[in-house]
């Protein structure tokens, strides 16, 4: 038996929308950075993009869980010293890029290094209902309808 190595013309990518309005943020990064891998597919090498380009919609819409919006702090460094500088996630949310959430924490999930520079290249990210990607024929990927705990679950039902 002879270990299957997928090589770059074995490697068919697709293209899948997602409507992240209501969803849980770390399952949906969790479950983006599973389809950027590639780890979803059975020709799956750890060692090559095998993964999909994935078309995020309504980022400015994803919950938080508890009260992460308020304790969730992303820093960054100006370069100067007693640079440091915060910013909590309802800041980044309901400020003019919306995006860079889901974008985070996906980011913050693949591999650091050229690899995950790559897969990462393959995430666009909207904060409407709008994309521009049309021409590709996305597939929908219903990330609420894989589990019950992926979707925010309102007062009503």
């Amino acid at each position: 038996m002879k270990t299957y190595s997928a090589k770059p013309a074995d490697i068919e990518k697709k293209w899948f929308v997602i409507d992240a309005e209501g969803l849980i943020l770390g399952r949906l990064a969790a479950i983006i950075a599973t389809y950027l891998k590639g780890k979803h597919k059975p020709m799956y090498t750890p060692s090559m993009d095998c993964g999909d380009n994935i078309i995020v919609i309504n980022a400015e819409k994803v919950a938080l869980s508890g009260g992460k919006k308020d304790k969730k702090i992303y820093y960054w460094h100006t370069g100067h010293p007693g640079g440091i500088k915060e910013r909590t996630a309802r800041d980044l949310l309901e400020g003019d890029y919306p995006e860079r959430v889901v974008i985070k924490a996906v980011k913050r999930m693949l591999n650091n290094g050229p690899l995950g520079r790559e897969q990462l290249k393959n995430l666009r990210v909207f904060a409407g209902p709008e994309h521009t990607h049309a021409a590709q024929q996305p597939e929908v990927l219903d990330v609420a309808a894989m589990n019950v705990k992926n979707a925010r679950i309102t007062e009503n039902g």
